[in-house]
């Protein structure tokens, strides 16, 4: 187990501890919580009504005793003893059982106080008589509920440890999982099906990972391509230097030298534009960009291209929306098509430029009066260095590039670029949501 995955376990066996914590924490809370309720539900509801009893059978005990003597107060004495368990008096101001004459003011509370309730006393509101009941049965006390209220622990804590379980153990699977990415493991997923945020969480981790994976093998693929592609024109100008120090004709060889270093400034120059297009902060600065001004911008800059090429530029469409994005990206990715039209394109052809509106989006349509692409090579020339005629594209200048960097700007405003043959030449569409649309 790798060192990041045991700090993973260890955090999660600290949030283990973390939800057992807290779970004491809350039952504690909730006792003590308890146990001030049920004391003041006892002093302001429950006590006062002891206390009515109490005064009612004070007055009861003194009327027979007033009007009957000790013969009349004995029998109700002796009731209240065997209604409520333990021992019933009626004693003077002083503390003196009025029937047996014996002295019983040790069990009356501390002056001023009037009554009590362990034992149960209650004096008259005149003073001159006392109510005492002893070993009577206790009103349950809070502790008496401590039992039970262990046991709703026990059984609250297994609930929460059971939660405590569901909640942790995915977490540190998903945990698991990103280690293993980190490490290198591109295919590592998370497996879950629930739908609450962890699975969320889950399900997010997959998506990311999905998404740098592509971009990793992406980017993998671009660097053994690149490698390729430089390695050529480094071998051929190491056997070029070797001719102008050796031949006789020099300038044949410096010539070879010059396209060759023409072709890695090239080379260079659009892999910096598919790194800017990806990694440049500033490329994905977002500004209302119309259509028609920037169709009008890649002609002027086309244009030269084309007259050189014999081929002329025509625009057509009605489209006259905005889109939210980044100008210069936008500009880069419509150029890259038209230049690639304009490159295939035969001499005294059109190359046509066509903007329409379907709805949500707004689709450029470049095609050109070429010979197209063979079928199976349509889904490949998005590609990076992918070219369908090597020595052609070498001859003309291209690396190969141009069409990956209009795929990646398009992809970056969330629309899509496709190629088709249009039977002559090839079309190539270019779909991206209007402002509307990105807003809503």
């Amino acid at each position: 187990m790798s060192s990041r995955l045991k700090l993973n376990v260890a955090r999660g066996k600290s949030l283990y501890f973390s939800a057992a914590l807290a779970m004491v924490a809350v039952l504690s809370l909730s006792f003590l919580a308890f146990q001030a309720i049920a004391g003041h539900v006892q002093t302001l509801k429950i006590n006062p009504v002891f206390e009515r009893f109490d005064l009612l059978e004070l007055e009861d005990a003194r009327n027979l005793y007033e009007h009957g003597g000790k013969e009349a107060l004995l029998p109700y004495m002796n009731h209240l003893n065997d209604v409520f368990g333990g021992t019933h008096y009626l004693l003077d101001a002083h503390g003196i059982d009025v029937y047996t004459g014996e002295d019983r003011s040790s069990l009356l509370p501390h002056p001023p106080a009037d009554r009590s309730r362990t034992p149960v006393t209650r004096r008259s509101p005149d003073g001159k008589f006392w109510f005492v009941a002893i070993s009577l049965p206790n009103m349950p006390h809070i502790w008496t509920f401590l039992p039970y209220y262990f046991l709703v622990i026990a059984a609250t804590g297994v609930l929460c440890w059971l939660v405590a379980v569901g909640v942790v153990s995915p977490i540190r699977g998903i945990a698991a999982r990103i280690a293993d990415f980190g490490e290198g493991d591109l295919s590592a997923r998370v497996h879950l099906t629930r739908e609450d945020e962890i699975g969320q969480l889950g399900r997010s981790f997959n998506e990311m990972a999905e998404r740098l994976q592509l971009l990793i093998m992406s980017e993998r693929r671009l660097l053994g391509d690149i490698s390729h592609e430089i390695r050529s024109p480094l071998a051929r100008l190491k056997v070029a230097v070797k001719l102008a120090r050796t031949s006789s004709d020099s300038k044949t060889a410096l010539d070879r030298i010059d396209r060759d270093l023409d072709r890695l400034t090239s080379l260079v120059s659009d892999i910096m534009e598919i790194t800017l297009v990806e990694g440049d902060p500033a490329m994905r600065e977002s500004n209302m960009v119309s259509i028609p001004e920037l169709l009008a911008e890649v002609v002027q800059d086309c244009g030269l291209e084309a007259e050189l090429r014999a081929c002329t530029l025509h625009v057509e469409g009605t489209c006259c929306g905005a889109i939210q994005g980044n100008h210069e990206l936008l500009r880069r990715a419509i150029e890259n098509v038209v230049r690639n039209a304009v490159r295939y394109a035969p001499e005294n052809s059109s190359v046509s430029i066509t903007a329409t509106e379907r709805g949500p989006s707004m689709t450029v349509t470049v095609r050109d009066m070429g010979t197209g692409v063979p079928e199976a090579a349509l889904d490949r020339i998005f590609d990076p260095f992918f070219r369908v005629e090597e020595a052609r594209d070498v001859s003309s200048g291209g690396t190969g590039l141009g069409l990956s960097i209009a795929k990646r700007a398009v992809q970056l405003h969330g629309g899509k670029i496709s190629a088709r043959n249009a039977y002559p030449g090839l079309r190539v569409e270019i779909t991206i949501p209007l402002a509307e649309t990105m807003n809503a």
